[in-house]
């Protein structure tokens, strides 16, 4: 049996998704801005998909920009932020467990001389609002919180924060990366007070190279990638047409059955949790109550992440050590950091993310093998 438990890695492209994408890539090829038929036909792939996107956002056409993923997305609503909004202050706002397409142009802008305060979180890795309040000034003009941490789950308070930002300073903008987060719960930003969202075609059984940035409209911002000005000015570049119309197909199954999909998400959670109790060996990362459907944190008493890994990887389980984007970095996890797991578990702590498609016999499939591999591989881990 093959069990594929990274699905906050990426996840396996829909067969729907994959037909609209060989269409537009071998019949309707025409780029975009050409104006004779074959160019119509692209613009009615991105037409489409946009409004596909913008319905289960609740948002105008004119607030969404096609990127090339999440990381794009991140970068092109915090310096795009930034440095459209430099006149009215030169403080930013974030936490101690953004991925890192957000904590990178964090730090890229310290180095151009903005300021910038990392919220911290408690032991489920949620922040706390009293210390957001505090730290909102004047001069604060930008807040970029993530909506669902990518390696524990933990699930921020986003309508809550949005409140608090803008009680405290109506002109910062908020940016929120959904990336974890879209498809697997419903997002207005309208109503939660977002100004930007990030999200990404490949967490969501669309392509990889594909995602978006919603930008509430006349929100600032000054765009990163700069040439032929399509997606008025804000992204140039031709526009992947294959990727959007594949983003846009997984974005309407995504939020088809919609509630279905997510109770069938924390049934594999609940099951994955309560198989592990009672193992000695087993600790489960943040609240298992309180964070997102798809996500659990595992770390192993005596085994290396990597170990298990690829012990689990012998048997056809997939998962990850820690974040994928990082997990062929030696760096320690700065969310497992900040939420104060113990300096022996940096090194052994797996990620098991779930998609629509797995089953209760994998997870099932999963126990066993974790039961029966453990102990045998504590055996041999240096003392």
């Amino acid at each position: 049996m093959e069990a594929y438990f990274d699905n906050s890695a990426t996840t396996r492209c829909s067969e729907k998704v994959k037909e609209i994408m060989v269409r537009a890539l071998t019949e309707d090829y025409g780029n975009p801005s050409s104006l004779h038929v074959k160019g119509m036909e692209g613009e009615n792939y991105i037409r489409d998909a946009r409004d596909i996107i913008c319905k289960t956002l609740k948002a105008k056409g004119s607030e969404l920009i096609f990127t090339s993923g999440g990381t794009e997305s991140n970068n092109l609503a915090i310096i795009g932020a930034a440095m459209a909004n430099r006149r009215s202050g030169n403080h930013l706002i974030t936490t101690k467990i953004e991925h890192p397409a957000v904590a990178a142009p964090m730090k890229f802008l310290q180095e151009q001389g903005f300021e910038v305060t990392y919220l911290d979180v408690d032991k489920n890795g949620i922040i706390s609002l009293e210390e957001l309040e505090s730290v909102v000034t004047q001069d604060t003009i930008l807040a970029s919180i993530m909506y669902v941490n990518n390696e524990i789950g933990a699930v921020e308070p986003i309508a809550e924060a949005a409140q608090i930002i803008k009680n405290k300073n109506p002109q910062t903008l908020f940016h929120v990366d959904a990336i974890q987060a879209y498809g697997k719960y419903a997002i207005h930003p309208g109503k939660l007070g977002i100004d930007l969202m990030s999200a990404s075609g490949h967490k969501i059984h669309g392509p990889k190279g594909s995602g978006f940035l919603y930008v509430k409209e006349k929100t600032k911002l000054k765009p990163i990638l700069f040439g032929g000005g399509q997606q008025k000015n804000m992204r140039s570049g031709t526009e992947n047409v294959p990727g959007i119309a594949g983003l846009g197909q997984a974005a309407k199954e995504a939020y088809e059955d919609f509630a279905v999909k997510q109770a069938h998400l924390y049934q594999l959670k609940e099951s994955l949790i309560e198989g592990l109790a009672g193992q000695s060996w087993a600790h489960v990362n943040g609240n298992c109550q309180h964070s997102a459907p798809h996500i659990v944190s595992l770390s192993v008493d005596g085994v290396r992440s990597e170990v298990l890994l690829h012990a689990l990887e012998d048997r056809q389980i997939y998962v990850s050590a820690g974040s994928a984007c990082a997990s062929n970095k030696p760096a320690k996890s700065a969310t497992l950091q900040a939420i104060g797991v113990g300096k022996g578990y940096l090194d052994s702590t797996v990620r098991i993310s779930f998609c629509p498609q797995n089953t209760l016999e994998e997870v099932e499939y999963c126990l066993a093998s974790l039961k029966e591999l453990v102990p045998m591989l504590g055996k041999y881990t240096r003392h």
